[in-house]
């Protein structure tokens, strides 16, 4: 029997998620504050509900994706929140990034209520996301993730089972964490090629087929290049997670001496451009220090289609 779904959260990941359980036959109940954005899944076959519970109710099975682990708490554990209306035995899947103390507290609220919760924040990028190509990583109970396992491939090509809750957090901490430094890398790699007089999108494509190359590379390299930025994620949420990667390192003893630079630079990201600035706007403090644009043509201005094929 195909489960149903309510899904809350319909910002640039959770909206072409949801759209991806919608394409593939599942039932999913939306509620956003945002109305545009139900709208637009509501068009695609969902129905709209108006609060968390509700959309709960119906479902029997919630899954979250939203922007920080305060409105997870709620969405899930509020007035109108998710505990209101999913049934004993159902199941929160929550998809987006906490630390790892923030959904061991957030599953244990659900715990009281009956609810099993299972961590399944993604990876890869909203363009990933689109095409339904993005990858989940996982914490909790094995059967609870092969119960829900058709949802999940559903949204994406590839998962991940960590072990409990809380594992998931850590190792997607750690993706993102290394995802910022990349991008900071990158930059600087591409600043050092124009100012050295190469073609940039000659060393760009280089860059790609060599040892020094990353996913980060490949991808969000050609924002800047094309000069839009837009990943779809904010200088706010970056610096969100370097937060819990940096807390994680105070807790398990581990030193983050690049991350806490990388963090450094991020600030001063904010800063400039603002906490809703495209994370991949970090590039921009190179070119404004430098006085010089990195723009090449042939690259888009959002990520539609594989490195490959540019």
């Amino acid at each position: 029997m195909t489960l149903a779904y309510a899904f809350i959260g319909l910002g640039h990941l959770g909206g072409n998620l949801a759209a991806s359980l919608l394409r593939n036959g599942f039932a999913v109940t939306v509620f956003d504050r945002d109305t545009a954005a139900v709208e637009r899944l509501v068009a695609l076959g969902a129905t709209a509900a108006a609060s968390p519970a509700e959309a709960a109710s119906r479902a029997g099975n919630a899954i979250t994706c939203l922007p920080s682990p305060k409105v997870s708490e709620t969405v899930l554990a509020g007035p109108d929140g998710l505990l209101q209306g999913l049934p004993a035995g159902g199941t929160w899947i929550e998809m987006s990034t906490n630390g790892r103390d923030e959904i061991l507290q957030l599953a244990a609220l659900a715990s009281a209520k009956g609810i099993e919760t299972l961590e399944c924040p993604v990876t890869g990028g909203v363009h990933l996301a689109a095409a339904g190509r993005i990858t989940a990583l996982i914490g909790g109970d094995t059967a609870l993730y092969e119960r829900h396992r058709p949802a999940i491939e559903a949204m994406c090509t590839k998962s991940f089972l960590m072990g409990p809750v809380g594992s998931a957090a850590v190792i997607k901490v750690i993706t993102n964490m290394l995802a910022f430094i990349h991008l900071v890398a990158a930059g600087e790699a591409l600043m050092l090629a124009k100012q050295g007089g190469l073609d940039l999108a000659q060393a760009y494509h280089a860059i790609v087929a060599s040892s020094g190359n990353s996913f980060v590379h490949e991808t969000e390299s050609q924002l800047v290049l094309n000069g839009s930025y837009n990943i779809g994620f904010t200088m706010d949420l970056a610096l969100k997670d370097l937060g819990f990667a940096l807390a994680m390192a105070r807790d398990f003893g581990a030193p983050l001496d690049l991350a806490s630079r990388v963090n450094a630079i991020f600030e001063e990201g904010k800063r400039a451009y603002g906490g809703g600035a495209w994370s991949t706007q970090i590039v921009k403090l190179l070119e404004d220090a430098v006085g010089t644009e990195l723009r090449a043509p042939g690259f888009p201005a959002k990520l539609e289609r594989n490195p490959s094929e540019i």
